[in-house]
């Protein structure tokens, strides 16, 4: 098993992530129920409402890329969507490790109200049947499709009821797999379900939301004419800098009460609607969005990616394509810190919010191909280094006379040469 994840991406469009190298965790999955156990450790998270298909190479089967996207709700619309997910990863699969020697489908869907997870199954076999043709015209098989409803799985492809009967076949316990234990002996985790994710990304609701959208109106209106009558793009890039930082402090100085309310809740009581407001109509600003981008490791990165997701929350209502800026940052900071299958979900619904989002669509397409985030990481530190001289300079100069410096120290207007 490889750590390589996927993830939904925007207009329905499926994404590829390439295929593992040597040094990744290798297991062997012989049967349905093996393949059904590791597949949450296959994308890092149990996938809801999925379509999910893993490339395999090779006499030994090794997994490559993989594909993620939500099951279309019409059948109408199974035909090409079966075409569409076939052809992108196998195509995306020629392109980085050679076209795949067969392919291994899960189709995810919980049980509607009434509805049994078995009846789920004979529901989506139509879907199953369509991928399996579309990958056959494409000469590459589908070794096992699989579903998983209500706890259990089917697999399509074997008719012996011994080993997969007509009822399914229950999964087995969370932890107690062959996959469970090379995911923990390899530092792998599950980081909840797909919804679960989505839904610490979502838009606020209720009279909250109504509250919000309204400081978001007044925040424009109070910011356009600002702008009209002369203020600078960098001093309003500058307020919201300098209002980021005091939130993720307020953030840091105040984590949530064990037994209280849940993280995101007590993180939304702690940002002021008008503050909020400010701050995401702040960060449409392309370079000011980009000196926030920089709050990627260390200890600033907790604070930014809590800070992010709770404004990502507030983007409600007219403004919900402000979520853009706010959730590619979180999907951003998740990368650097190595939360690939995070990082995945946010940027897809960045994408989601502004499909034209240039940032988002390029950190989607790095993160899906494999790529290290050192290399941005790196740019971004230099670029800082390079900022920040120049940023203690001018608060020294914006210090009224005499006030003491840090070591007690009078300080005036002085300008040294280095100041000029």
């Amino acid at each position: 098993m490889t750590n390589e994840h996927a993830s939904p991406t925007p207009s329905g469009r499926p994404s590829i992530s390439p295929s593992g190298s040597p040094t990744d965790p290798q297991i062997t999955l012989r049967t349905p129920a093996e393949l059904a156990d590791a597949l949450p450790y296959l994308l890092g998270f149990h996938p809801t409402d999925s379509l999910v298909m893993v490339a395999v190479h090779g006499e030994g089967g090794r997994f490559g890329g993989r594909l993620r996207l939500g099951i279309p709700a019409a059948p109408a619309e199974w035909e090409d969507t079966a075409r569409l997910v076939a052809e992108c990863l196998i195509q995306g699969s020629e392109r980085r490790a050679g076209k795949p020697d067969g392919i291994v489908l899960f189709l995810c869907q919980d049980p509607r109200a009434g509805e049994s997870g078995q009846r789920v199954m004979t529901r989506l076999r139509s879907l199953a049947q369509r991928i399996r043709l579309a990958c056959g015209a494409l000469d590459v098989p589908v070794l096992e499709a699989l579903c998983i409803s209500g706890g259990r799985y089917w697999s399509y492809c074997c008719p012996d009821e011994r080993c997969c009967p007509a009822e399914g076949s229950v999964l087995a316990a969370p932890g107690t797999s062959v996959a469970a234990a090379a995911a923990t002996f390899a530092g792998l985790r599950i980081r909840g379900s797909l919804r679960e994710i989505e839904g610490r990304l979502a838009p606020l609701n209720g009279t909250t939301a109504r509250e919000m959208e309204h400081a978001l109106d007044q925040a424009a209106a109070s910011l356009v004419p600002r702008i009209l009558d002369g203020a600078s793009r960098k001093d309003i890039g500058a307020e919201t800098i300098t209002l980021a930082r005091t939130l993720m402090q307020r953030l840091t100085l105040a984590p949530p009460v064990e037994g209280g309310p849940g993280a995101d809740d007590w993180d939304d009581a702690l940002l002021g609607h008008d503050e909020a407001a400010t701050l995401i109509l702040g960060l449409q600003d392309r370079e000011t969005r980009d000196i926030a981008a920089e709050w990627m490791e260390d200890e600033e990165a907790a604070a930014a990616l809590r800070l992010w997701r709770a404004l990502a929350r507030r983007c409600v209502g007219a403004y919900g394509e402000h979520a853009a800026a706010p959730l590619t940052l979180a999907g951003w900071v998740s990368w650097s810190t190595g939360d690939e299958p995070t990082a995945r979900i946010a940027l897809g619904l960045a994408l989601q919010a502004d499909a034209d989002y240039r940032f988002a669509q390029l950190l989607h397409q790095a993160c899906n191909e494999g790529i290290d985030p050192e290399g941005l990481r790196a740019c971004l530190r230099a670029e800082r280094r390079r900022r920040e001289p120049r940023r203690k300079r001018m608060a020294a100069l914006k210090r009224p006379p005499g006030r003491k410096d840090r070591g007690g120290r009078r300080e005036g207007r002085r300008t040294t040469g280095s100041d000029r």
